[in-house]
């Protein structure tokens, strides 16, 4: 088997086997402590621009099938595993994953400590990483490792956002009859593209939402022109902070359509509000991240996938204090309870929430599916018009 090296800015290294594609792929260096989902990880485009160090030691074992893509291609920059398995039995399997990722050129090492790197990143945070088969010079890869930029003020939703508008039927899958159809259309909703995952659109189609995808710089006075029954601001990679027209458009739509904002769309809407993002040290990316609902005191097992966090002035860890915004106040409603920060907003004086982590999955648990539900009750009570 072929060499691979993994160098990160601060000169660790990493030698390892290679599979999937050749060749050599830079990124911020993440881990992902989701036992299955391999496929919708990979395909998730939040993963712009990072490189995913899966702590499952085993990856591959189950295979690949077209039915488990969240998105039309991978958007991951590269694949980290302890050990790779060359053979997958699974009876949905259609093919194996090395296939998978040499036919889109995704770069994979096996065969490292992920262990001992999951262990680092905790300790030193995430840092910017370069995976090659091609240039086995540590000395060369780490020197170019520390001059790559990482995920601060990089807009890299422009890359991932689809580039026209489009229309989404599509619901969950049913066992025996593939994705649903609903022909049943209660509301219309636009959604805006910073990376959406399919699994987003297939639940909103299962409530009987006729669903508008948009771009990411769409005006938001065309959408409003739309006369939608609600918006959705998705999820998506990078930095919020270097968004200012998403930001802008969310501020337009505010109060004037009932609002729902996912992950990065959640970040979106607290900044839209007044609030302000932070970079964590090392994320949260798995599917077994405890959120605590703060209107019941439930606690949900949540699918999380992201680098940035929301704050804002007067709301503390573990309190529900209202913030004053701009827009009227603003309520704390989630809270994650391995670092205390906050894992989701609702507008007071307006029809707007918005959560941090994916109550849609695919992979991960279900507990949050409930969400939608919400935004769904929402927009059966929409705003009155100006």
């Amino acid at each position: 088997m072929k060499k691979a090296w993994l160098a990160l800015a601060d000169g660790t290294l990493f030698e390892g086997r290679s599979f999937g594609a050749d060749g050599e792929v830079s990124g911020e260096v993440v881990f992902n402590t989701s036992l299955t989902g391999y496929q919708e990880i990979l395909t998730d485009p939040s993963y712009k621009g990072q490189m995913i160090t899966m702590t499952n030691p085993h990856i591959g074992n189950y295979g690949v099938n077209e039915e488990d893509m969240e998105s039309a291609r991978t958007f991951a920059g590269g694949l980290i595993v302890r050990e790779f398995s060359r053979y997958s039995s699974n009876w949905r399997s259609t093919g194996c994953l090395d296939e998978f990722l040499k036919a889109r050129g995704m770069i994979a090492i096996d065969g490292i400590d992920t262990r001992a790197l999951t262990q680092h990143i905790r300790d030193t945070g995430e840092q910017v990483g370069i995976l090659s088969t091609t240039e086995h010079n540590s000395r060369r890869l780490v020197e170019r490792a520390a001059a790559t930029p990482g995920l601060p003020g990089r807009d890299l939703v422009q890359e991932v956002s689809c580039t026209s508008s489009y229309r989404w039927t599509e619901g969950s899958w049913q066992w025996g009859k593939g994705f649903a159809d609903h022909p049943e259309r209660r509301y219309r909703v636009v959604v805006y593209d910073f990376g959406i995952k399919y699994n987003i659109l297939r639940l909103l189609a299962d409530y009987g939402c006729e669903l508008s995808v948009v771009p990411c710089h769409f005006p938001a006075e065309q959408v409003l022109d739309m006369q939608p029954d609600g918006v959705l601001l998705s999820n998506g990679p990078g930095d919020p902070a270097a968004l200012p027209y998403a930001i802008e458009n969310a501020q337009k739509i505010l109060g004037k359509k009932p609002l729902m904002g996912i992950c990065l769309g959640h970040q979106i809407l607290g900044l839209a509000l007044g609030g302000e993002t932070y970079k964590l040290k090392f994320g949260h990316h798995g599917g077994n991240h405890p959120v605590q609902d703060l209107r019941t005191g439930e606690v949900k097992i949540t699918t999380q996938n992201h680098g940035f966090a929301v704050r804002f002035t007067g709301i503390e860890p573990s309190s529900k204090a209202r913030a004053d915004t701009l827009f009227g106040g603003v309520e704390m409603t989630h809270l994650n309870l391995n670092d205390q920060t906050v894992e989701g907003l609702q507008c007071l004086d307006l029809p707007a929430f918005s959560i941090q982590y994916h109550p849609e999955s695919s992979p991960g648990p279900h507990d949050a599916r409930y969400l939608f539900r919400q935004f769904i009750e929402m927009m059966d009570s929409p705003p009155e018009a100006d």
